[in-house]
This record gives structure tokens, sequence and C-alpha cells, in this order.
């Protein structure tokens, strides 16, 4: 499978849950979807760490954290990167 085609079927989409059943694999490792919102954002979890995606017009932006980071604070920070990005049209 290409880059393009998995970035097509399995993150440019409309419902995060659709990969609640596969979990979202990013840089050979496997992370449990937990949350979502469609079409903006997705979280996952893995061990003690975890994965925040967002999508903005032209980039996908990915905040990968461990501990002591806290998953709020890991969405904090993409989220408002991409809202910036977002205003920017881009």
């Amino acid at each position: 499978m290409s880059w393009q085609t998995y970035v097509d079927e399995h993150l440019i989409f409309d419902e995060p849950g659709s990969l609640a059943p596969t979990g979202l694999h990013l840089g050979g490792a496997k992370y449990m979807v937990i949350q979502g919102e469609p079409g903006a954002v997705i979280r996952g979890k893995k061990g003690s760490g975890g994965i925040t995606v967002k999508k903005t017009g032209q980039a996908l932006i990915f905040g990968i954290y461990e501990e002591p980071l806290t998953p709020g604070q890991c969405n904090m920070v993409v989220e408002r990167l991409g809202d910036y990005l977002i205003d920017q049209d881009l």
C-alpha cells in the first residue's frame, strides 16, 4: 500500500470511529483510537503514552507523547497549532 493510499483510506475521513477496530499504525507503533472529532482530530493511546492527530487544510499534525506529559497537554499543543494553521488557510 502506498503512503497516499494509506492517508486517503485511513486518515482523511469523516468518522474517526472507523479506526477503532484496527487502531492507528504510525512509525511501527499501533495506537488504540480512543476519541476523535469527525474530520478534525484523532486521539489514540499506547501504554502510558499516546498520539493526537489534527487535520488542517494542507497538513496532518502529529503529536506523540509519553509520561510525564499528559494527554491534555499534547491535545492542547497539537490542536492550537492546527487551529493556527487553519486560520492561516494552510
